[in-house]
Parts: structure tokens; sequence; C-alpha cells
């Protein structure tokens, strides 16, 4: 009489390992191709000055996955309500996530307020989710606007963890390591529009002629209580370059 041996006791066939596939010319990917590829990431340099009468904010326009560039000319300055805008860096997928759950929130808070909400509202709404998800999310914010009620422009520093710090002007991003030093020798409180305008666009600019993974051209947009003022200057009419 035979004797069936349990199932746990049957020799298993070792698994077939996927087989190593390399695209002929590939310049930047060595692995199986069914392997994920490095997240989209916002390497970057962003950057928001008070000024009297507003707020100037600036970012470069490079959005690279890995060593590759895949967007030179992206957008990392969103609109979160009419007079309140978001700088983004870290990850591209967690930021716009991000941003698009404050949109939503600040626009139902605005119809139950009636009138438009604070800087600082649209802010705390960013720590709150940043901070809730800070194991989950990579992303480093500033959120600037100008505040009708108290008459003037706000800066409010988001960095990665979800604290929440109101300053005259933040700077964060890969790049802005490079320019730490310039923007302290350099700011002072009180700078006109076009001072604070000049500002910025050269701290950036001299963050992408440093940095790799920041490029592309320098956008630049003038919040006041008139309205916006959006600018751009291109990769080769840069105010300074390497």
């Amino acid at each position: 009489m035979d004797v069936i041996a349990p199932r746990s006791l049957h020799m298993r066939q070792p698994e077939q390992p996927f087989a190593r596939h390399v695209e002929p010319g590939c310049p930047y990917r060595d692995d199986d191709v069914m392997a994920p590829e490095k997240a989209v990431s916002t390497g970057t340099t962003i950057m928001a000055v008070t000024f009297d009468g507003g707020v100037v904010m600036g970012a470069d326009t490079r959005t690279s996955t890995g060593d590759y560039v895949a967007n030179r000319a992206s957008r990392k300055i969103s609109k979160v309500h009419d007079n309140i805008f978001v700088c983004r860096c870290g990850s591209a997928a967690d930021t716009q996530a991000l941003t698009g759950f404050v949109i939503n929130y600040l626009g139902q808070h605005a119809v139950e307020l009636g009138s438009q909400p604070s800087v600082k509202t649209a802010a705390n709404l960013f720590k709150l989710i940043g901070y809730n998800n800070k194991d989950n999310l990579m992303a480093g914010l500033i959120v600037a606007g100008f505040d009708k009620k108290k008459n003037k422009g706000e800066v409010y520093s988001i960095p990665l963890g979800g604290s929440m710090h109101s300053v005259p002007f933040a700077c964060d991003g890969s790049g802005s390591g490079f320019i730490g030093g310039y923007i302290d020798a350099n700011y002072r409180p009180g700078m006109t529009k076009a001072e604070c305008l000049e500002f910025v666009q050269k701290s950036v600019a001299l963050a992408m002629s440093r940095d790799g993974s920041s490029g592309g051209m320098v956008r630049t947009l003038v919040i006041t209580k008139d309205g916006l003022e959006e600018s751009s200057i291109e990769g080769n009419k840069l105010p300074v370059g390497p």
C-alpha cells in the first residue's frame, strides 16, 4: 500500500527569476524593464520674499526623473485661491496631490465664509495634511499671498515634516543650500517691488548655475492688492550663469 505524503513535504520547484533585459542604447536605465523607475521629483529651487505691498515668488522649471530631465519648462508655482499660491518641492506626485486637497477644502471654506480665505488658513491646511502624513509624504512647500484684511503680503514656510513658520522670506529645494549665504547677505526689509523681483530672479539663477537638479527658466509671480504679475526669464537670458 502506497503512503501519500502531505503536500508540504513535496519538493517545490524553485521560482524562476525574472530575466534581466537592458534596452540597447538606453542611457538612463540598466535594470529589468518590469521594475519600477525612480519617481518624478522636483529637485528644485523655490523662493518667496515679502516687500512693501505684496510678495514675489520665484522658481526654476526643471523636473527630473533620476538623472533624466522629464520637463524643462514645468510650473512649480500653483494657484490655491485668488491671491494665494504655493511653491512646491520634493515629490511631484505628493505635492500635486496635497495641493489638490487644499484647493478643494479651501474652496469649501470660502463658500462657508462668504469671503476670501486668509493666507494663514491656506498654510494651516497644508501644514495639517502634511504633518498628519509626514511619514508618507516628501513635500516641501512655501505658501504665499496677499492678505486683504491685513493689507500686506505673507509668506509661510512648510518644510519636510509638516511644521509651519511665518517668515519674511523663504527658500527651499535642492538649490537652496547653494544660495543661503547670498540671500542672508543681500535681503533687507522694506525693498521695493522692483528690487525684490530682481533679488528673487538673481537668487534663483545663481542656484540654477550650481545645482544640477535646478534648471530651465526662472518663473516669477508678483502678488499685490492690485492683482498678479507673472513673468519668466529664458535659460539663455538669465541675469547670472555658470
